[in-house]
């Protein structure tokens, strides 16, 4: 692989991201009159790219009321002015650094895309037979004498089904899977929602569709356990329209396979249905690009060391290739699949279980692949400090105040709340009210209301909705108050529907935000000067209302107008520092950075307080 072309980023494998490109660096060009820039950019850069006079420059942005230097950095409207002024196009392009790979558009060739195999998610209410559904599809998947009885090693496995392949995940739970959606991993291209046929629709059911809707993924419904006698699948899909999901024969688009996982029938209508929905999807990625994707499950295993299940979303991983997994890096030494064979590469959709990486990572941790041992440790060390500031400079992943501040600075805003009461029609109704509150400028959604206390499971639903728990009548426990914590989830506790629903509109009026109006603390007239040459000049006054205090603003008044705001240097009285001076003393006040004060002038004294 040459050097030379490998740090393009055109969809090839041999041509992968640029780890050089950063937005501190600018890079500029001029091509037939198109100016292109990625960056800030000063007067006398701009200048220099278009090789248009300086002086000209400056001149014509001062005609058009802007003052600039030589040194000025020029916003994106002032670089456009000029280059519509001097007879250029101009272009913008959005340069993303290498180590935030997560954000980076990938436009491939569509002459270098090929069809990938859909990843699936199996979820569903307790004994409702998702284990056995997923025993029923892996079982099936055994080849005699291939595998023979060996027991799958990681919790991800491939189908092949009509010549086709599928990727099914297996999931602990909802929790599991939304806190993978919370830190940003969209792993699912479809959820089976298993529910049984004799029990109905149940709490873990419609949590699991909560999750679905709240990830944009599409549902195919498996009725199971249709052996049993009191199976009606009708009931079922009736119960399930009262959470918008909609039967095909109901005319909606959710398919319903009636299946009995126990007794293996109609396994095949699943795999059918997943083939049609992924083919509706037309999901398709490129094999020939170092691979990126996501962790699903890691562990510190006593003989391998750091082991993690990674799942290629594009691209292809080849053993040896470096790998950065969310802040660490390391190479990818060996990879096998659920059967434990050794695999030489993974194309797109492919779940292997890697050995040789430098740390335990994280379930949902993103990963991309790279040739060069010394660029994955460089890119890793500058993720893992990016890591760091933000968790210093963590703030709540939504709060009323930051919600309002941006809905009464024009922005149009939604704001998701989860709704938990003592009952379901405490419930409905609390969610009833607060709908009815959304205006042009706020859309009040409601992501999920039911009954029951506060749980875990709602702490992390708000964090992958971005949502405020909402709690009536109902308190979580010490755990999913810690939890709650960690996640910076704020959960908000009513008794009275009244004032919670009154609390939602006075936040929507802004009126959370907190307000500061102006305290005028006193004032002091100005009797005497004394200059001091390290100094500068010392006003000797007489305090005539109210107090100075030396932490307040100050500004200074002459014949009524304001001629400078600041701050002092210092307040003394009798040669000696002090916090305060009231009414009828005299002191000195020294002004930070003004010396132009005459006898007669008047300091006035104020400060900022916060008013609801």
């Amino acid at each position: 692989m040459g050097k030379n072309n490998k740090k393009q980023f055109n969809g090839q494998r041999e041509t992968n991201v640029s780890t050089k490109v950063s937005v501190d660096k600018i890079k500029t060009k001029v091509n037939g009159g198109v100016f292109v820039y990625t960056g800030a950019i000063s007067t006398g850069e701009l200048s220099k790219t278009l090789n248009i006079p300086l002086g000209d420059i400056i001149k014509f942005l001062f005609m058009q009321g802007k003052m600039v230097t030589i040194n000025t950095v020029l916003d994106d409207e002032l670089i456009g002015t000029v280059c519509l002024e001097f007879g250029y196009d101009f272009q913008k392009k959005n340069i993303v650094a290498a180590e935030n790979f997560e954000d980076l558009e990938i436009n491939d060739d569509p002459s270098k895309l090929k069809p990938r195999p859909a990843v699936v998610t199996i979820m569903g209410h307790v004994d409702h037979g998702k284990t056995t559904l997923i025993d029923a599809i892996r079982n099936s998947n055994l080849v005699a004498g291939e595998f023979g009885g060996i027991s799958q090693e990681i919790g991800a496995y491939q189908k092949e089904y009509n010549g086709e392949k599928i990727t099914f995940i297996d999931t602990p739970g909802h929790e599991a899977f939304t806190a993978m959606r919370a830190r940003g991993a969209s792993v699912t291209d479809i959820v089976v929602l298993v529910v049984a046929a004799d029990d109905g629709v149940m709490p873990q059911t419609i949590e699991a569709i909560d999750h679905a809707k709240a990830a944009n993924v599409p549902i195919i419904v498996a009725i199971n356990k249709m052996d049993k006698p009191g199976a009606d699948p009708e009931r079922v899909k009736q119960e399930l329209m009262q959470h918008d999901v909609i039967a095909e024969d109901y005319g909606g688009d959710a398919i319903c396979v009636e299946i009995s996982a126990k007794q293996k029938k109609n396994i095949e209508g699943i795999l059918e249905a997943i083939l049609v929905v992924a083919e509706l999807k037309e999901l398709k990625a490129n094999p020939d690009r170092y691979a990126l994707g996501t962790v699903l499950e890691a562990k510190l295993d006593k003989n391998e060391g750091a082991k993690a299940t990674l799942l290629i979303q594009n691209g292809t991983l080849k053993e040896g290739d470096y790998l950065v997994v969310g802040t660490s890096y390391g190479k990818a030494r060996r990879m096998t699949n659920e059967y434990r064979k050794v695999l030489q590469e993974a194309t797109p959709s492919t779940p292997v279980s890697v050995i040789g990486l430098g740390e335990v990572p994280q379930a949902g941790d993103r990963f991309m692949a790279f040739s060069e041992e010394s660029e994955a440790r460089s890119i890793a060390t500058k993720r893992r400090l990016i890591k760091e500031q933000k968790e210093r400079n963590a703030t709540s992943a939504a709060s009323l105040e930051d919600l309002f501040n941006k809905a009464k600075e024009g922005q149009r805003q939604t704001i998701n709340l989860i709704i938990k009461a003592d009952s379901t029609g405490s419930a409905e109704a609390v969610k009833a009210s607060l709908e009815k509150l959304s205006t042009d400028d706020i859309k009040i959604n409601i992501v999920r209301a039911t009954s029951g206390a506060i749980t875990e499971s709602d702490v992390l639903l708000a964090s992958a909705s971005r949502a405020i728990i909402y709690g009536f009548n109902v308190r979580p426990d010490a755990r999913t108050r810690a939890k709650a914590s960690e996640e910076k989830i704020e959960i908000r506790l009513h008794r009275i529907i009244y004032a919670l629903i009154e609390e939602i509109q006075a936040a929507m009026k802004g009126m959370l935000a907190p307000t500061f109006v102006e305290k005028i603390t006193g004032q002091a007239e100005i009797r005497r000067l004394f200059k001091v040459s390290k100094l500068g000049t010392i006003a000797g006054c007489m305090v005539v209302e109210g107090v100075m205090r030396s932490t307040c603003g100050v500004r200074v008044i002459r014949d009524g107008i304001v001629i400078y705001e600041g701050k002092l240097a210092s307040l003394q009285r009798e040669k000696d520092s002090v916090k305060e001076v009231k009414n009828g003393f005299e002191c000195g006040m020294l002004i930070e950075n003004f010396n132009d004060i005459k006898e007669g002038d008047i300091i006035e004294g104020f400060e900022s307080v916060e008013e609801k």
